[in-house]
């Protein structure tokens, strides 16, 4: 059984499957001619689509590396969404491969990028969600135990934290290598996704992929989210809730991105759907999860304070506030918890 998985190959079933891709046609495949998309409506559009986010992607990205890289002074925030943006930078500069198989369904780069174009997405989704799930307990440790934060949350630590998720997400994405592989199919070469060693890979790689990279990250910052609002609330601090809305946004802009890719994973498991119909929607789920990389930075600068007022002021220091702004507030809320429970403490 060859899968679809989150490599534009839409064509995810067996090969005596009678379905064919709707933009293939057997004069085509005779003569190795491949126009973009065969003028199929939704590939061209979503083509598009993929090229928006490649430029949107790498340049969004690329600006933020360099702002919280080399122009913002490191901290604890600037960590966080350094390694996010360098995560979408990496997934943004393969997706040009996978975009150009999208529109001629003829995989022509070769075994080994194959296999690192598969590894590379699947990282960029265990790496994003595993970073989301480290600032929402950052962020609540921050408001649950202000005086512990304020001494032990520093760079050093953040780094380290850092290196652990990604190194739990390279071993997360090993399977896109293990399965991952090219054959000829129709006449054309197919990037696919081959579990015909065992019986039960296809499952177990799926739902494990659902269940961390999705279902569980989504329980915990769940948690997290409300012991902060919780917490908010008894302290009569709701309205300062400005640490924590460019972190809301980037959690739900993931979850609604990524949740119609892994629906259609599960409805592909089961069968539940025609051939057909899993194919389109494997695509517009792909697309839509591919476009969770570009929008963290527009999100950046959307959710900046003052953004209407400030509209005037460029582009690179929209960017530089709305990080920073993080800090600076959380900063004060450390300090002020801290030094309230100082004072309480000296009571008992």
């Amino acid at each position: 059984m060859a899968d679809a998985e989150f490599s534009f190959d839409y064509n995810s079933f067996d090969y005596n499957s009678s379905y064919t891709p709707v933009n293939l046609s057997y004069e085509g495949l005779a003569h190795k001619i491949h126009p973009i998309c065969s003028g199929e409506g939704l590939c061209m559009l979503l083509f598009v689509v993929n090229v928006l986010i490649i430029f949107l992607g790498i340049v969004g990205n690329g600006l933020v590396i360099w702002i919280a890289g080399f122009k913002m002074k490191k901290s604890v925030n600037t960590t966080w969404y350094l390694s996010l943006a360098l995560s979408d930078f990496i997934f943004c500069a393969v997706l040009p491969f996978n975009t150009i198989y999208m529109a001629t369904m003829d995989w022509t780069f070769g075994l080994f990028m194959c296999k690192f174009t598969s590894f590379v997405m699947f990282l960029n989704m265990f790496s994003s969600i595993f970073l989301l799930v480290v600032i929402s307990m950052d962020r609540c440790a921050s408001v649950m135990f202000p005086v512990w934060a304020q001494n032990q949350r520093t760079l050093k630590m953040a780094s380290v934290i850092v290196v652990l998720a990604w190194v739990t997400s390279v071993a997360l994405s090993i399977p896109s290598v293990v399965f991952r592989d090219v054959q000829e199919h129709l006449g054309m070469s197919r990037c696919m996704n081959n579990y015909t060693a065992s019986e039960y890979s296809h499952r177990t790689v799926a739902l494990s992929r659902f269940i961390l990279g999705f279902i569980i990250p989504f329980l915990i910052i769940i948690i997290c989210y409300s012991i902060i609002i919780f917490k908010l609330r008894s302290n009569q601090m709701a309205k300062s809730t400005k640490p924590f809305k460019i972190m809301t946004a980037l959690i739900v802009t993931f979850f609604i991105c990524w949740l119609p890719y892994h629906t259609f994973v599960l409805m592909e498991l089961n069968q539940s759907l025609p051939n057909h119909i899993l194919a389109h929607g494997l695509r517009i789920g792909t697309s839509a999860a591919s476009a969770n990389s570009f929008l963290n930075p527009i999100l950046y600068v959307f959710m900046g304070n003052d953004f209407r007022r400030k509209f005037k002021s460029s582009f690179l220091s929209k960017i530089e506030n709305a990080i920073g702004e993080e800090g600076r507030t959380l900063s004060r809320y450390l300090s002020r918890s801290s030094s309230m429970d100082a004072r309480a403490s000296t009571h008992i």
